[in-house]
């Protein structure tokens, strides 16, 4: 086996990792969906073409690794999920534990998810370059034939 094709192997391996735990992080409240995502895409990406343009266009997860690669921003209602769903499980996985040092690791990952999505920008569908003209229409930056 060459080493081209190991490497490939092991690359499309720890993408397919990455993305299942990615999902199994939509879940769990400590496991980081978006970096795991940004891992699997990059393995896909020198692996897996077919793999890497799945991703991209998987209904839920696409549009949101897209959002976050393409423009380093989420949109209004995603981050108003994401940020509902990750202090909902963590009140949750706050009051089923007993102790104090895991409560406190659970408000500081909250704190710095919270931050962190809250830095990011928010983008809106409407303003977007490729979704604001209509298609066949002339726009400033295009010209005409």
């Amino acid at each position: 086996m060459k080493s081209t094709s190991v490497k490939k192997a092991a690359l499309l391996t720890g993408g397919c990792i990455s993305l299942g735990v990615a999902v199994i992080g939509l879940f769990v409240p400590v496991l980081p969906t978006t970096p795991l995502l940004l891992v699997a895409l990059w393995c896909f990406l020198r692996s897996s073409p077919r793999m890497h343009a799945r991703l991209l266009a998987h209904p839920v997860l696409g549009a949101y690794v897209r959002d976050y690669v393409e423009h380093r921003a989420i949109r209004r209602g995603a981050r108003r999920r994401t940020l509902a769903l990750l202090w909902l499980s963590l009140g949750v996985s706050a009051l089923l534990i007993d102790s104090l040092h895991v409560r406190v690791v659970l408000a500081v990952v909250g704190i710095g998810v919270t931050f962190h999505l809250l830095r990011l920008h928010v983008l809106d569908p409407a303003s977007r370059p490729s979704d604001a003209a209509a298609p066949g229409r002339d726009t400033p930056e295009q010209e005409s034939p």
